[in-house]
């Protein structure tokens, strides 16, 4: 079916006539709701009539509760007017839950904007951009009066830490004379004397926005993050308020920093993935930090991305927009090859100067160490550990945790996962499994292809690890963080002697840098088959690098593909995320090409496919789906109700990216109509299959 027999389809009957409607002293008694429901035709505003009582607190943004269906539902004020295509009597608005606007223009804007892109429901995205109203906070807020904002002048030039990057100084004054330049810029480890760290150049770039008379906004990956950064920002923007906003802060302080940013009692802001929606006032710049880190993306429909979604905010408000981290993501190289933003980067003799260099032993070289060179951890590594422990902490960096996280059949070797959800099985250090994604113990197991009973260890984690390396440095403190562990992951260490083995993304800062650090197991992160996987060990490595200080040695071991060990070893990021996007042109995959992946029975996702491809659009699959981590599908073979999980992928040129978007938006309100079984889709993923 074309995608104009598509909207043909939805169209029931011809659309009546606009008529006015009239209320005595009600200037625009019709008030267009948009319901609060993931029900997809039902993404459009009904139209409802404004009684008098009601007339001043149900503006445009308010949250509503409207009889609908027989059946109160909640809603939002999307838009008011005097007329409407209703044939009959409009239904009044039951209740107005609160006068206050909590939807700002500029938000419903980029709203529909983000709904439109990902193909999603308005809805879905209304719930990841607004906090849920905790009223007793609102009251308060409301009652409080804002403090007196404070005057802001551009940074003088010779103070400016971006003029050690080239591009960086350029980005600043555009931005503080009022512009809304995009960069993506990235940043060396802070070092005192050459180059500033990120708190410092983040506080100047804020400060130029603020000296345009305009808001700023920080997204970060995790809430520890962002509580960190406002801190630093608060030392450096002394007098300027900065609130943090993150769902993990619980509902009264969430919805109180949302309350400061609406209410113009702040303008700048740091918070996690829905803080991109955050409605900070004349918003001059967007930041994201470390867009390559997969926290940024909302899990929940429609699937967006917080790069994609300040991109888009970028355009609608207008603002400046700044997308940083150590390395170059594909995706923000993409937006610097379409020349839709500019890259930022430090010279080759300064990154020389601010970086540690990074040894990844070759065969030969590993083969002079004799028997020991074959070793998880050969002996050129435990020498390079023994020297910096003599005057300071050494990193060990391991990519997966807990003691055993693979283990396999003790008789044909075959990888043993949980027969219970077909995730992989674990084991501790006193042998017990279990199952990673569902956590149940394996008491007793079989293997499905010989039946032996028996399993054994394939790979160590950092618990493992941390035994080991206790084992090989008698005497030596040794700590380990990380999510899984029963401590946490540890935020900072002294300068003391000590070994730290961390996952990635939980390596604590040392005082001072670390003298030394191991990147253990590289082929488990570089060798993925996963869309990203080398990106991603080259983003989890350098974050590591850039925690070791200039004269530390670094040394990447476990057979790492070349050629990302090659792009950390001269540190050229911006080099390896334009080879990468190159080959995903050739390979038509995101964001070369605009890319749907769709899930569901066997039979919707067919139906959904066949759609897709007589509308000329490139299809790869069905098949068999992997099963969700943690087991939600129901089982070993990837099972919902009893049927089949399958996948197939929808793709297009770019070009055609809002075509593929809207087809895929019609899709699903048609089987919405008709009752259909609904599919999950989600565009431009991170993970192909």
């Amino acid at each position: 079916m074309s995608q104009a027999g598509l909207q043909d389809s939805l169209l029931v009957a011809p659309a009546p006539a606009s008529r006015t409607i009239t209320v005595p002293g009600v200037d625009r008694p019709v008030a267009r709701v948009l319901l609060d429901t993931s029900v997809a035709h039902l993404d459009r505003v009904f139209d409802y009539l404004v009684p008098a009582e009601h007339d001043r607190a149900a503006a445009v943004g308010t949250r509503v509760i409207v009889r609908f269906a027989g059946q109160e539902l909640h809603g939002w004020i999307w838009e008011r007017d005097t007329t409407t295509t209703h044939p009959g009597r409009l239904a009044s608005l039951a209740r107005v839950i609160s006068d206050l606007p909590v939807l700002t223009p500029e938000c419903m804007r980029l709203i529909e904007a983000v709904a439109e892109r990902a193909g999603g429901i308005r809805s879905d995205v209304v719930r990841l951009a607004l906090p849920a109203r905790h009223a007793s906070t609102e009251r308060s807020e409301r009652e409080r009066s804002g403090p007196r904002m404070v005057e802001w002048t551009p940074p003088p030039s010779e103070a400016l830490g971006w003029r050690a990057y080239e591009g960086g100084a350029d980005f600043l004054h555009v931005l503080a004379a009022g512009g809304c330049p995009r960069a993506v810029a990235t940043i060396l480890p802070g070092r005192d004397g050459l180059v500033a760290d990120w708190p410092r150049l983040l506080a100047d770039a804020i400060r130029a926005a603020l000296a345009s008379g305009r808001g700023a906004l920080v997204v970060v990956a995790t809430t520890s993050q962002a509580d960190g950064l406002a801190q630093a920002l608060e030392s450096r923007l002394e007098g300027e308020p900065v609130v943090v906003l993150s769902a993990e802060h619980g509902p009264a302080r969430r919805y109180r920093a949302f309350l400061r940013l609406l209410l113009g009692h702040a303008r700048v802001v740091v918070g996690t993935r829905s803080a991109a929606f955050a409605p900070v006032r004349d918003l001059g710049l967007a930041v994201i930090w470390d867009d390559g880190d997969n926290r940024l993306d909302e899990p929940r429909a429609p699937y967006v991305h917080a790069r994609t979604v300040l991109a888009l905010r970028s355009g609608v408000e207008p603002a400046g927009l700044l997308i940083a981290s150590r390395t170059r993501s594909v995706e923000a190289q993409s937006y610097v090859e379409q020349g839709w933003a500019s890259a930022v980067a430090a010279p080759r003799r300064l990154v020389r100067q601010a970086v540690a260099r990074v040894q990844v032993p070759g065969a030969a070289e590993l083969e002079a160490e004799g028997a020991s060179g074959r070793a998880r951890i050969p002996s050129l590594a435990h020498r390079a550990v023994r020297t910096a422990l003599a005057d300071g902490p050494v990193l060990v960096q391991v990519p997966r945790s807990g003691y055993a996280p693979l283990v396999a059949c003790d008789t044909c070797r075959a990888a043993a996962r949980c027969t219970a959800c077909g995730g992989p099985l674990a084991m501790d250090r006193h042998r017990r499994s279990s199952c990673r994604w569902c956590a149940r113990g394996m008491g007793s197991w079989s293997c499905p292809h010989c039946r032996g009973s028996g399993l054994r260890m394939i790979s160590a984690g950092s618990t493992r690890t941390a035994d080991e390396l206790g084992r090989a440095f008698p005497g030596v403190s040794v700590i380990v963080s990380g999510a899984r562990e029963t401590h946490g992951v540890i935020a900072q260490v002294d300068a003391a002697p000590r070994l730290v083995v961390a996952t990635p993304g939980a390596e604590p800062v040392a005082e001072g840098g670390y003298l030394a650090v191991l990147l253990l197991d590289g082929a488990v992160l570089s060798s993925r088959p996963d869309l990203g996987a080398s990106d991603e060990a080259l983003r989890r490595w350098s974050n590591a690098v850039c925690l070791a200080r200039p004269d530390a040695r670094v040394i990447l071991l476990g057979g790492p593909d070349e050629v990302v060990a090659q792009a950390l070893v001269r540190w050229d990021h911006a080099g390896f995320a334009r080879r990468e996007l190159e080959e995903r042109a050739q390979l038509a995959l995101p964001p070369a090409w605009r890319c749907a992946r769709i899930d569901g029975s066997a039979r919707a996702v067919g139906e959904l496919v066949d759609q897709a491809r007589a509308s000329g659009w490139d299809v790869l699959g069905p098949a068999l789906a992997p099963p969700a981590p943690g087991g939600h599908d129901g089982g070993d073979a990837a099972v919902r109700g009893g049927h089949p999980r399958v996948r197939a992928l929808v793709r297009g040129p770019r070009a055609r990216g809002h075509e593929l978007a809207r087809m895929l938006r019609l899709l699903a309100r048609e089987r919405s109509v008709h009752r259909q079984e609904p599919v999950r889709v989600e565009l431009d993923p991170t993970l192909l299959w």
